[in-house]
This record gives structure tokens, sequence and C-alpha cells, in this order.
């Protein structure tokens, strides 16, 4: 592998900025706290990105405010004291832009363009990034390690994803990647075509790489969910004692329409071990018909969810139902303190948690156009109102130190 030959094909452009941002004025409300807005408007906006000294109190606006990004979808990672602005080029390639924080402002540190992809995360010291195949006959898929040290794609490489589903003849498309020791597991569902239908609506699986040349070790397998996570959501979480939990909203669809006999549930690996084992925790059963979307992990073995009512379920779902589960009670409680149902258009699933046991930080945009930071109390099942948002809809709540 040629990395020179690599780096000159993949990085489009490379700047370097060792003291400013892209806004040379001073924020108007510094802090080590970080939101994704993007503004109201009809179509083709990018997002800004607006930081405050508290998520509990006060507010941020878009006017005249903020480091705006290039591009219309935006995807958002923290690693290694790093905020990471990351542009979805459909089909184009696309923008990685790195910040740090300095005295309360975002501080730009490097700003570079390779192939866009379809899952990212946290890997040792690296971002790998994963390009995933979505047609048959074309079956390579590649991946890509960025240090967040140097901010440079230090390998790259290819993988075949329809042999990782051996006879089954679909595509195996990651819904997201996760470091476990040093192995990175990908949950993923089967695909035969774009519209992501697939013929094994009723089956889970985790394709295991060993990090260091990604290589595939195995794969894991249960028929007691439909696959896990979804497109862009991350459907695996650690707990304190290196048990793996996996959720599945039950969302696989064939010929357009959804398909799954499984019900949204929850499923386990215990730490040390690579197969699931019998822990199941059926959230449908336990919530009255709601399944989870995604998933905020707190500590101790809880968990913020959204969720969508059955006759409300979608193939890409995205629910505006906030609960609590606890996965060693297989509790699920759904939180008050939240504005009406009716009245929510949307809410974030890239949140903040101090990952304290207790406590979570949720976007809820209204339809009003107005949008809150919301802290959720685990241990209560109560939601506060805190930082208001004005001028746009919320999309990410991160944190620098």
């Amino acid at each position: 592998m040629n990395i020179k030959t690599t780096l000159a094909a993949l990085f489009v452009a490379v700047t370097f900025a060792v003291s400013c941002s892209d806004d040379d004025n001073a924020p108007a409300n510094p802090g080590n706290f970080i939101l994704a807005v993007t503004p109201a408007a009809s179509t083709g906006v990018a997002d800004y990105l607006l930081t405050a000294s508290s998520l509990d109190t006060g507010s941020v606006s878009t006017a005249e405010n903020g480091v705006e990004q290039d591009g219309t979808y935006r995807y958002y990672v923290t690693h290694n004291n790093k905020f990471f602005s990351m542009l979805y080029g459909q089909g184009n390639p696309g923008a990685v832009t790195a910040y740090d924080i300095q005295a309360g402002a975002l501080n730009k540190l490097t700003n570079f363009q390779t192939e866009t992809v379809q899952s990212f995360a946290p890997v040792n010291n690296d971002l790998l990034l994963v390009k995933i195949a979505r047609n048959l006959a074309t079956p390579t898929s590649s991946w890509y390690k960025v240090s967040t040290e140097s901010l440079t794609i230090t390998s790259e490489g290819t993988m075949n994803t329809l042999d990782i589903t051996g006879d089954l003849g679909e595509l195996a498309h990651f819904t997201w990647i996760k470091q476990v020791g040093d192995k990175v597991y990908a949950p993923y569902q089967t695909i035969k075509d774009r519209s992501f239908n697939t013929d094994y609506p009723d089956q889970a699986w985790i394709a295991v790489f060993n990090y260091a040349d990604m290589s595939l070790d195995k794969v894991i397998e249960d028929n007691r969910t439909s696959f896990i996570g979804r497109y862009f959501m991350d459907g695996l979480s650690i707990a304190e004692n290196g048990d793996i939990y996996a959720f599945s909203p039950s969302a696989a669809t064939t010929g357009g329409a959804l398909s799954s006999t499984k019900h949204s549930a929850i499923t386990r690996i215990k730490s040390g071990t690579t197969e699931f084992d019998e822990y199941y925790f059926d959230v449908e059963d336990a919530s009255g018909g709601n399944n989870i979307t995604s998933w905020l992990y707190v500590g101790n073995n809880n968990y913020i969810v959204h969720s969508q009512a059955k006759s409300e379920r979608t193939s890409f779902p995205s629910g505006r139902r906030v609960a609590v589960v606890n996965v060693i009670n297989k509790t699920y409680d759904i939180v008050s303190g939240l504005p009406a149902f009716d009245d929510i258009a949307s809410l974030t699933t890239n949140n903040y948690t101090p990952k304290d046991g207790r406590t979570g930080y949720i976007g809820v945009n209204l339809k009003d156009g107005t949008g809150y930071v919301y802290k959720i109390d685990v241990t209560t099942k109560t939601a506060t109102q805190g930082l208001k948002v004005d001028g746009g809809t919320l999309t990410a709540i991160q944190h620098l130190d």
C-alpha cells in the first residue's frame, strides 16, 4: 500500500488552522458544549455549530452566531477531545472538519475531503470510517483509519460485504460499528437492493473484525430479533462490566413493506464471550407495543430511549416518544415533563450524558419552530426544560473538555 498515493487521492483539500475558527468573532455563549443547529429555511441549508456554557439554562441562537458548516447533511462524533463534523456527500466526496475548544470557542484544526462513508466510530486513537457497498454487482466496501492525533489517514483497505453473508446472496450493510476490546463489532442488515429490502427480516448478525488488519474474525448470529440498530444508528452498548447489549427496532422491509415478525427487543453478549446468551428483553411486551429506535447509555444499566408506537412504525424509524429502560430489571418507563407528543417535531439522536448513571440531555424540536435541551433524570423518569435553541432545528449535543 502506498500511503502517499492514497492520501493524494483521498485528500482533495487539506488545510490546517492552529488558532482560529471559520468565524473570528467570539461566540455569543462561549462554553464547552457544542450544539449543531440547522437554520430555519426551506431547502439547502447548512448546519451551524454553536457553543454553550450550560445545557440547563440560557439560550443560543443561529442569528449572527456560530460556525457554518459546508453541505447540507452533517454527522458528528467526539473522540480524543476533538469534535469531528462529517459531510454525507450522497455519492460525492465528503468533507471532514475537526475542532477543539479554546477559551469557550470552536477552534478549527483541519478540513479535508474523503469518500462519503456510512459508518464511523472511535477505535483506539483513531476514527474508523467505512464506505458500504449497496450494489450486488459491486460488493466491495472500503475502510479508512484516521488518526485523531495526526489528523491524517494512516491506513485503508477493502472488504467484500457479499462474502460476509455466506450463501444468502445479499450484502451485509453495517448499521454502525463499535470497538469491543481489540475487535470491531459491526452489526448488519442484509440487503438485496438500494432500498434496503431483504428476504431475511427475522435475523440479527454482527460481523467481528480484527482491528489490526480489518480481517473478518467471525459472524455472530441470533434469530430472536430482526437486525440490530438501524441505518446510521448504533444498536450496541457496552456496560461497565463489559457486557454488550443490542437493540432491534424491528424495522426490516421486504418488497418495500415492513416484514419482520420479531418484536423489538434487547439481547446480550456476556463479557469475554462472542455469542449471544439466553438474555432476552421483549421491549414491545414491556411497553405496550412500543419499539426502540435509538438509545443513550447513561450508565448503571440505564438507557434513555426513543420509541414509536406500533401504528407509527417506519422502515427508517425515528421515534418521538421518550422512555427510560433498565436492562437488568427489564423495565420500560415513559418519561414525564416533556412537551405534548403532538407538539414535538423531532428529537435529537446524537446526545450527551456525563455517564453518571442518572442524567442525559436530549434535544426537543417543536412544531412551532422553537427547540430546547431537556435534562432527563432516569431515576425519577422526569424531564426538565433547559437551554433554549432559537433559529433552527437542533441536531446534535456534544461536549469537549
